[in-house]
This record gives C-alpha cells, structure tokens and sequence, in this order.
C-alpha cells in the first residue's frame, strides 16, 4: 500500500453537520483509510492509497456530498515543448505531483495548465516534475501563497457577508415599523399577547400609532404587499446561501444548517405572502391573518452577523499560522551563471549559491561556502545573542543575519526547510480532532434530522393542541425550533480552541504533533526528566585528567591519555564523547585512526588504536569487570560526588586515566522543577549517569526521586511500569538516545533547539533548549482542555434549553412563546460564543513572564 496523505480546503460547509457529511463521503470513497474533517478551518485532512485513488477522485467524493474543495491554477511555458513528439509524459509526470488535480500541456503555445489543491504541493514541485519528465520551465512557476489565498478568501467573505448582512439590518428596521403598525392594529390577537418580542414591541406600536393618527389610515393590507415587495430582496440575495444549502441538501439527502434556516424562513415567508395575497383562507377559517415579514429578514440578518462576527473571530484563531508563514524572507540574491540575481525566494532550489548581506533574513537553509558573520536565531532558539557563523556552519531560513555578509549553499527550501516543516506541524496538529470531540461529532451527525423532527412534533402538538388561531402558533413553533438549533457551537467547540492553543504553543516554541497529544498532556501527572541536555545544557567539558602512574613512578600525561581516549572518542555522538575530542583538539593533541569501534550501550565505546584495544568506559563498568583502579578509583568517587561524570580510559585492559566530565546544569532548569512540583506534578530524574553524579545534579535542582546508572532501553521500561501503576506519564530528553522512552510515554517531549527538533518523531517538541517550556505546554494544554470542555458544555446546554423553549415549553407556566426573531439573535450568539471563548485563549501567558 503506497499512503499519502492530503490537506483539501472545503467550501460550502456552514455547521459541523455539514463536516460529519463531507467525512462520511470521503471515508467511504475507496481507497480512503481515513479522513477528519475541521469545520473551524474548513479543511479536510486524507490519508488515502494513491495506488488506489487520486486526488481528483477525493474532489469528486466531495462534490458528491454537496460540497466544493478549492483549488488554484497555474500556466506556465516550457521551452522547447514544441518540438516534444508527445505532451503525454510532461501531463503524467505533473499529474503524479502530490495535491495536483489537473495537468494539460499545449504544445501550439508551448504551455502547461495546471490545477492544484492550495498548500499541497509547491512551485519546486511542479518544476521538477517538468525535468523529470525532459523538459524545462521557461522562468520560474509562481505558484499561489496558500496562505496569501486564504487570507484573500477571508476578506472576500467578510465584504460579502457585510454587504448582505446591511441590506437586511436595512429592511429588517423599516419591516419592524411596518410590523408595530400592524401589531398596533391588531393589538388584541392572541399571538401578540404572548409572543415574547411582540409584548416588548407593543407598547413601542401603540406610540408609533397615536404619532400617525389624524394623519390618514394606512390600509393594512397595502402595508403587507409593501413589506412583502421590501423583503424580497432579502430572501433573494442576502438569504441565497441558505436556500441554495437547502436545495444542494435536498437533492443529495442530507441536512445541515442552511436546512433548518433555509425550511424556516422560507416557511415563515410563504406564510406570509398567503397571509398579504390570499387572506381569505385565513379569515374564511376564523383566523388572523397575520404576516412575519419583519421576522424573515430579521432572522437572516442576526444570523448573518453572527457568520460575519464568526468570521472575523475565526480569523484571528489563525493568526499564529500566518505570524510564522510571514517570518520567512520574500526575495533572495542568487548566483546564476557567475551573476548575482534577486529572485523571489519560492525560485530558490537546493544548490543555489545565496549571498545574504547585513541585515538582510537568511531565505532558506544552507551551509556557509564563504564569509564570516553572526546570525539572530531567536526566531527559533529564542535565545537573544546572535550566534557565530563561519565557514561550514548551518543557517536556517527566516533568521537575521546582523554583522557581515555571508555565501551559503542552499540545502533545504520551501516546505522541506526548518521553517516550512514547523508551519507544517503545526497544520498537522489543528487538522486533526481531539477525542474530546468525537460525542460533538456523534450528536452533530444526526442534529439536523432530529431538529427537523422536534419541528415538526411542535407543529403538530401545536396544531392540535394549542389555542386559536393553531394554524398561527404551530407554524410560528416550528420556525422557532428550526431556527433557535445550533450545530455550529457544537462543531466550533474543540477546532477553535485547538487553533488558537495550537498556535499559542507555536509562538512560545512549543510544537504540538496533534490535538490528541494536546488533551493527553492535559492529563499528564508524572513527569520523567532526563539529565543531559534537558536539565543540563548537553554541552559536558573535560574538568580534570588525573592519570595512573608508570612502572616508575612518573604519572602518565594528559595529552598522552587524550591520545587514545579521543582516537575512540571521534567515532561517538555521545555528549561525553564529544566532550573528550574537544578536549584533544582544543590541546592540539593529535587524533590517531581507529579500527575495529563499537559501542557499548550505556557503558561506553571501544577500538583498536595502533594495536592496541582502547577503552573508555563507565566507573560502573569498570567496577563490574574488576578492574585494577587503584587510586584511581577514590578520585573517580570524589569527582561524583561532586556532580562529575568519571570516565575510566582504558588500554589493553589496563587502566590508565580517570577523565571528569561536568555539564553545566540549565539555569532555568531549577525555577522549572520548581514550577511542575507546584501544578501537582510527580517529577522524577532518569539517567545513565552514575548515581552519585546524578544524585548531585538532581539535588541542586530540587529533585528528590532519581533513578541513575539506567541504560537507554531501561527508560522504557521504567515508563511502562509507572503507566501500569496508572499514572499518565510524560517523557522529557533530547529525542535521540531516549527515543524509546519517548514513545512509550503518554506523551514524548523532544527538548532541543535549532532545526533538528522539527524533525523529532515525539509528540511536542519544543524548538528552545529551556525546560521552562515543558512547564508552559502543560499550563496550555490544560488551559485549552478546560477551554473546550467549558465550550461543549455551553454548546450542549444552549441546545437542551434553546429547543425545548422555542417549542413552547414556557407557554403552560409563563403564557409566553419565544419569537423567531430572538431564537435567531440566539442562534448566532451561540456560534459566536464559542469563538470568543476560545479567543481568550490568545491571552494566555506562561506563569514567569
């Protein structure tokens, strides 16, 4: 099976029922292993077998359902195509590009078309598949900012919806004049006596009618056929979205939102215009014929102001997205054919010489070829001085450059650099559903159809129960209950607020892989610290060199025993190794080859070094095979005690030297501890470290459990054994040695800095080397939990009362009905609550700061 995985924006949807119909249809097109559908985003997030299905298929399931995907176009000219015997290779090869819906190549023109899924594939992508398939673009393909477009479509929404949103506040306030004069007319009907609006309004009308009087008697049937013609324009133009919803829904069996207000109005309207043009049905019956104009184009426009305010609001729950997309450096100064050119940074390929002068951000990724400089990493390290940069160093994209001007070979561009891939997980994270949600998702599936029945059982209980005229009360019952339901605050509940925590963490340099891993770290009670380079900064140095002596009495010398120790030592990633070939190189010692290396996990590394077997090893692990340490041994003691790491270096079994190794410990690490021990956390130290260093580190940063001398896939174990105790269990090291330990926690945190922790497999990584930040995803994601389940609540609690109420559960008790027009102001305050809710979350601020 060959997975892929696509991110389709989806248009049209208006209320979570609308994303449980599109994940239904997507989930069921073959072969679909799993689909997630945000309605807060409006994107639906695919893992699908491309062996199987393409993405034009996943369109077509979609467009099936109801609904539409965006999409982007791009032309663009190949050269020579022309003079190509087929054009078929060039479309195949651009048809295989991730995310491509369409590709049709014009040899007459000597240009390709190609349509694509926003975001899901990039310029460089489609210029590859062009050389892939033989040929070459003439310039450069500007592909479309996703970001750009969705920003764009956002303004065009809120223009459009403010422009229809003002046409019906317009007619809504001459209807409701237009409705007092009538209401002042007819003041004695039962209907006015207990809707809710209409007792408030009257005393309004009756004024309204003593200021007109002596003026002439408007007829009152001329004023129905006025605000008949007045609201036209409303249900036409400003309510079209809910009635084409309704019909879209229609033909393909499904109901959402736009079912429950397009059936409403619609019904209230054609009420009303029988009412205007046919009274004589009602009044030939002895009943009122009344007219609910005012509250036609009301109910549009509350409920179009509550998707414009829902808009705006939704909009800045993703403004975290953007803030990190706009990082990112616009244009970049290339050598192309001996020249320097300035090219739009999408232009930028791997290879590119790229020359950055003062001041300027770094475009992309690379290696310094030439110059010397310092660079501001803040952007990810958020660490205030700049950082040296010479020849062979790393920079990474979206970084200042301070001081001088610096060449570097571009190593990683667009979505493959350290910044495109930090924008991708956190894309990654709020596409997908927390398991909060999933009872939001089970209720909202069936909402709309339950609704519609609650509607019609109000209708008939009203119909055949109610007073006179029952025509009137049923039919103005089941509007309310139609209207008053509210999907969207149950769809918006968790997708909102894990916008906005999601990108919360992003700004403080926490990334969060999913909103699963979000509400599981809510719930985390145990936390397991490593010790190097969580609490410690992973930068050990050599502090002492204390050597055996020779068979004369002279003790070996430093530089001697720096020899074969870093000769094995070179071969090694371990932070202690490292430590000791800095050592030899900072004393010009001379690093001899080694032959034969091999690694012992947790108890050091070996190899044959001009004939002769070379060891550094653990005290541990030379105390476990018996080795003669002599004095040695009382030093490599005393160092531990002292919060040392002693490694033994040993030569043809013979111990020659005690090296000492410190690692500074974080200066921030304490005031962390500190900081989890306060929020009711269990926080343990874990190392490999020899128990007295690590006890001496875990007792300067206040740690009172410590498990020392554990081997790297003993930390799993550990992990296992604290979950089988029932405690949820979070994972805190450096993502490379503890990386079995990290995913056998309930939640794995990558601590680290630069651009390696985008690439770890945990499920947070946090980009700054600060353990403070272990501390601040925790209060995040537990404030967002808490933000979620308070917006469920609401969510639930709105609808458990709202519906009842509209139906006229009040009326046997308080002789009161809810007017449609205030189940509308209702109904889009609810939306709209959620919103604003999780907006709080965007104040959030770690508990030091």
């Amino acid at each position: 099976m060959s997975k892929a995985r696509i991110v389709l924006p989806i248009e049209g949807m208006s209320c979570a029922s609308c994303a449980a119909t599109v994940q239904e249809a997507l989930t069921s097109a073959g072969g679909v292993a799993s689909a997630t559908v945000n309605y807060a985003t409006a994107k639906a997030a695919v893992d699908y077998d491309d062996a199987q299905t393409h993405v034009a298929e996943l369109i077509q399931a979609v467009r099936a359902a109801g609904y539409d995907c965006g999409k982007a176009g791009v032309t663009f000219t190949v050269e020579q195509l022309h003079y190509a015997p087929s054009v078929v290779p060039l479309e195949q090869a651009l048809r295989r590009v991730p995310g491509v819906i369409r590709a049709v190549a014009n040899q007459a023109t000597e240009t390709a078309t190609v349509d694509y899924i926003p975001g899901a594939t990039t310029a460089q992508e489609l210029e590859r598949a062009v050389e892939q398939a033989g040929f070459r673009v003439a310039e450069p393909i500007a592909a479309e900012d996703p970001v750009q477009r969705e920003r764009l479509a956002r303004h065009r929404e809120i223009r459009t919806l403010t422009g229809k949103f003002a046409l019906a506040a317009a007619v809504t306030v001459v209807s409701m004049l237009g409705s007092m004069l009538l209401m002042a007319h007819d003041a004695d009907v039962t209907l006015r006596q207990v809707d809710l609006l209409g007792r408030l309004l009257m005393p309004l009308a009756l004024r309204l009618q003593e200021g007109l009087a002596g003026r002439g008697a408007i007829d009152p049937g001329w004023i129905k056929v006025g605000l008949a013609i007045l609201t036209l324009p409303v249900v036409v133009w400003s309510g079209r979205p809910f009635y084409r919803g309704t019909w879209s829904g229609f033909k393909h069996r499904t109901a959402d939102m736009n079912t429950l207000i397009g059936v409403g109005t619609a019904a209230a309207y054609l009420y009303s215009l029988a009412a205007t043009f046919a009274p004589q049905l009602f009044t030939g019956a002895g009943r009122q014929a009344d007219v609910y104009y005012e509250a036609v184009s009301a109910i549009i426009g509350l409920i179009l102001l509550g998707r414009l305010l829902e808009a705006r609001a939704k909009g800045r729950t993703s403004e975290a997205i953007r803030r990190l997309a706009g990082l990112g450096a616009r244009s970049a100064h290339v050598v192309r054919d001996g020249k320097e050119v300035e090219l739009a940074v999408e232009a930028v390929v791997p290879g590119d010489l790229v020359i950055v002068k003062p001041g300027e951000k770094i475009p992309v990724d690379g290696i310094v070829t030439e110059g010397t400089s310092a660079v501001d990493e803040s952007m990810l390290t958020g660490e205030p001085m700049p950082v040296p940069k010479r020849i062979g160093d790393e920079v990474v994209g979206a970084t200042l450059n301070t001081t001088g001007s610096v060449t570097f070979r571009a190593t990683r561009v667009g979505k493959d650099s350290a910044l495109g891939q930090i924008v991708q997980l956190v894309e990654d994270a709020q596409s997908t559903k927390a398991p909060i949600q999933r009872l939001a998702d089970r209720v909202a599936g069936v909402f709309v159809p339950v609704v519609i029945a609650l509607a019609i059982a109000a209708f008939v209980v009203w119909f055949d129960l109610g007073p006179e005229p029952a025509l009137v009360f049923s039919t103005v019952a089941f509007v309310t209950v139609l209207i008053i339901a509210c999907p969207c605050a149950l769809g918006l509940a968790t997708p909102t607020a894990i916008l906005v925590g999601t990108g919360k963490a992003a700004e403080h340099g926490i990334l969060i892989r999913s909103s699963e891993a979000l509400e599981r770290l809510s719930a985390v009670r145990t936390v397991l610290l490593d010790k190097t380079g969580t609490i410690t900064e992973g930068r050990p140095s050599v502090t002492h060199i204390i050597t055996a002596k020779r068979p004369d009495g002279t003790p070996l010398s430093a530089s001697e025993v720096l020899k074969w120790a870093a000769a094995v030592e070179q071969r090694s990633e371990h932070p202690l190794a490292l430590a000791v070939t800095k050592a030899a190189k900072d004393r010009q010692v001379d690093i001899l080859p080694v032959e034969k290396f091999a690694a012992m996990e947790g108890r050091g590394a070996r190899g044959t070094v001009d004939r002769r077997i070379i060891e550094v090893i653990s005290l541990r692990h030379a105390r476990e095979r018996s080795l003669e340490l002599g004095t040695l041994g009382s030093d490599a003691d005393r160092l531990a005690a002292q919060g040392r790491t002693p490694v033994i270096v040993v030569v043809n079994n013979t111990v020659y030297a005690v090296i000492a190794i410190s690692d500074p410990i974080k200066h921030t690490a304490k005031d962390a501890i500190a900081y989890l021990k306060r929020m009711g956390l269990a926080v343990k130290m874990v190392s490999g470290d020899s128990k007295r260093g690590a006890e001496a580190v875990a007792k300067e940063v206040g740690i009172e459990d410590v498990l020392a001398e554990v081997l790297p896939s003993q930390k799993a174990d550990i992990v296992r054994k604290l979950q089988r105790q029932g405690k949820h269990v979070a994972m805190v090291g450096d993502g490379i040695n503890d990386a079995p330990a990290l995913a056998q926690a309930d939640v794995g945190i990558a601590i680290g800095t630069g651009t390696d922790v985008a690439m770890e497999a945990s499920d947070v990584s946090l980009m700054r080397g600060d353990l403070r930040g272990v501390v601040t995803a925790i209060q995040l994601s537990r404030r967002t939990v808490r933000t979620i389940q308070l917006n469920l609540f609401w969510a639930f609690l709105y609808n458990v009362i709202g519906i009842p109420v509209a139906a006229g559960v009040l009326y046997p008790f308080f002789h009161v009905l809810l007017s449609p027009v205030l189940a509308s102001a209702a109904m889009a305050w609810s939306s709209l609550s959620v919103v604003l809710s999780s907006l709080t979350l965007r104040r959030f601020r770690p508990a030091w700061t």
